[in-house]
């Protein structure tokens, strides 16, 4: 979008844009937000949750005990933030490679990240105090629900990657999705060892990354 000069001042890119773009911009800035408040909002209950380690647990635990319904709620607010960027990358790409199937993959992630807040986490691995060390012997309906949403979630995002790289950042894009795929590999096989969890941390901040830049480049376009 071109700056419009006027006599004496400039126009802003902002005041330039239609109101079908101002609502664009404001569901990508969702984008933008999501990373930042989910990891703040984890990392915030994971300094001051007695018992709970970042070496060894999985932020999904944090959703037990009295204070689960924070992470309960960052789940679920995550989520949504997620679904509104996903309508936002839908109209910003529309027509564009890869932005109609891309922007529902990035939905479908939003909506597996709610479904985890939904579907509590069975407790293990001794948290929250008193939870059984290791994983659980009969997992629970809603356990299994959120392995399940968490799962089709990941998925999803790990699909967008390469398929919005299709017209955004290429190598940037499709190496997301590859570090993606293999932390949550490693995750999904059930060890707790500190390697692998600061791995899944790790591409996690990736993934998030990724998602802001995108948010910020079709911002900004």
């Amino acid at each position: 979008m071109s700056q419009a000069v006027f006599s004496g001042g400039a126009r802003s890119v902002g005041d330039s844009c239609t109101p079908e773009q101002r609502v664009t911009r404001s569901l990508l800035g969702y984008g933008m937000l999501a990373g930042p408040f989910y990891v703040a909002v984890a990392l915030l209950q994971a300094a001051f949750r007695p018992g709970f380690d970042l070496l060894r647990h999985d932020v999904s635990l944090l959703s037990n005990g009295s204070w689960g319904w924070i992470q309960i709620a960052n789940f679920c607010l995550t989520g949504a933030m997620v679904v509104a960027c996903a309508v936002g990358v839908r109209r910003a790409l529309q027509g564009r490679r890869g932005g109609t199937w891309g922007a529902r993959l990035l939905g479908l992630y939003g909506l597996g990240l709610i479904g985890a807040g939904v579907f509590v986490a069975d407790p293990m691995n001794g948290f929250p105090i008193g939870a059984p060390d290791g994983h659980p012997a009969v997992m629970t309906i809603h356990g299994t629900l959120h392995i399940v949403a968490a799962a089709i979630g990941f998925f999803a995002l790990i699909g967008a990657c390469w398929v919005i790289a299709r017209s955004y950042a290429k190598w940037f894009s499709r190496a997301t999705g590859v570090v993606f795929l293999l932390a949550f590999m490693g995750v999904a096989s059930g060890s707790s060892s500190p390697a692998v969890v600061l791995a899944f941390w790790a591409a996690l901040l990736l993934a998030w990354a990724w998602l802001g830049s995108l948010a910020l480049h079709l911002y900004r376009s």
